[in-house]
């Protein structure tokens, strides 16, 4: 079984792929727009439709070996993101502060990135779009 996030940015998703890549590395695998979707609004059920065809119907992007899936959603302008943290797992204490002081551009630190009992250096954040954060490298 593999288990992977989907992450819904509200508007904001082409934005954080930028971001991310630049941030972290992410790599875009996969992007759909809505404007690529074979099947025309009227032929869907009623709901929200997003203002241009131009937002993100479905990304996913590869964090180091993982899969992150993102989607503009709704397009509302109000994304959130709660009870949840994603965790970066670095290979030394060098890329953990790099990884930390990139997330945390335009962000906020809930714990400043430090030493612990458990990891040479580890830390919480939440980044510019509110997704929350730990980085940690090994003890």
């Amino acid at each position: 079984m593999l288990i992977q996030p989907y992450l819904f940015f509200d508007g904001r998703c082409e934005e954080a792929l930028a971001f991310y890549g630049q941030a972290i590395g992410a790599q875009v695998q996969n992007l759909v727009r809505f404007k690529d979707n074979p099947e025309q609004p009227d032929d869907q059920p009623a709901g929200p439709r997003p203002p241009d065809g131009e937002k993100i119907m479905h990304a996913s992007m590869k964090i180091g070996e993982s899969l992150v899936n993102a989607s503009d959603g709704d397009c509302l302008g109000k994304p959130t993101f709660q009870g949840f943290s994603l965790v970066i797992n670095a290979k030394d204490e060098a890329e953990a502060k790099r990884y930390f002081h990139a997330l945390a551009n335009g962000g906020g630190v809930t714990m400043p990135l430090s030493k612990t009992f458990f990891a040479s250096a580890f830390g919480m954040l939440h980044d510019r779009f509110g997704v929350h954060w730990m980085v940690m490298s090994p003890p």
